[in-house]
């Protein structure tokens, strides 16, 4: 009885450490530049962007945290997201997500601090199909902050993406 017990658990120890070539990295860098255009009239930005993405459920949810610097003549905004978002695989190395989240904006024009919202549109492509390493990605948005000014802003960022494994 014990002969069969330690065999069982010595062959399901080799599947439970066993990885698989199509595993998911464990989070993706997303390191690149952002640009945004103000709605009410406050003109263009531009900056670097940096994000850190994770997927709790897989095919389901992806949580993205990031943070952008806009800086344009006279004025600096940092920003930082929490955006959760709706996976979908295009191909084995094109993917596109939906999302939306809460951002916390300082602006330093009139130094401020904010809450806002963001809704995106995030493609993600792999020039490897066999291993997800590194990539590029494009992000259109759209902003909507509920400070003073109530001001909205289309953006885009886009760079490189390196996953960790």
């Amino acid at each position: 009885m014990k002969i069969i017990l330690i065999t069982c658990l010595c062959l399901s120890v080799g599947n439970v450490f066993a990885q698989s070539d199509d595993k998911e990295p464990a989070a993706i860098v997303e390191l690149g530049g952002a640009a945004s255009r103000s709605l009410t009239g406050e003109g263009a930005s531009f900056g670097p962007s940096v994000a850190l993405e994770v997927t709790p459920i897989e095919n389901r949810l992806e949580l993205e945290a990031g943070v952008t610097g806009l800086f344009r003549r006279h004025s600096t905004e940092w920003s930082a997201d929490l955006l959760f978002k709706k996976p979908l695989t295009l191909s084995k190395k094109a993917e596109f997500m939906v999302g939306m989240g809460p951002e916390w904006i300082h602006a330093r024009q009139l130094t401020t601090n904010s809450i806002g919202g963001e809704v995106v549109a995030d493609f993600m492509y792999w020039p490897s199909s066999a291993k997800h390493k590194f990539g590029w990605y494009v992000e259109p948005g759209y902003e909507y902050n509920f400070g003073r000014g109530h001001e909205q802003s289309l953006g885009i960022s886009g760079g490189l993406l390196i996953a960790i494994p």
